[in-house]
């Protein structure tokens, strides 16, 4: 989990650095690398949810949907 506050960390250092400056190459390379931070985060969480049913079943719970976050703790703790 520690490594996974590393790379969202990093992404956002990127992210705020690149809101930051008007040089236009400097920003494309700092919006570059936010994505290489993102995909490494991205790959991180896989390779944690292979490994472990009951994140795999939290993250097939609360991502890709449209309902409000709230709205799907209370569904996945069977409260409705």
């Amino acid at each position: 989990i520690a490594a996974r506050r590393v790379e969202r960390d990093a992404y956002d250092w990127y992210r705020r650095r690149a809101d930051d400056t008007e040089e236009s190459e400097f920003k494309a390379v700092l919006l570059h690398n936010a994505n290489e931070e993102r995909d490494r985060a991205s790959m991180l969480l896989e390779w944690i949810r292979r490994r472990g049913p009951r994140f795999d079943k939290e993250l097939r719970d609360y991502l890709f949907t449209d309902k409000p976050i709230a709205e799907v703790e209370h569904t996945a703790m069977g409260r409705t």
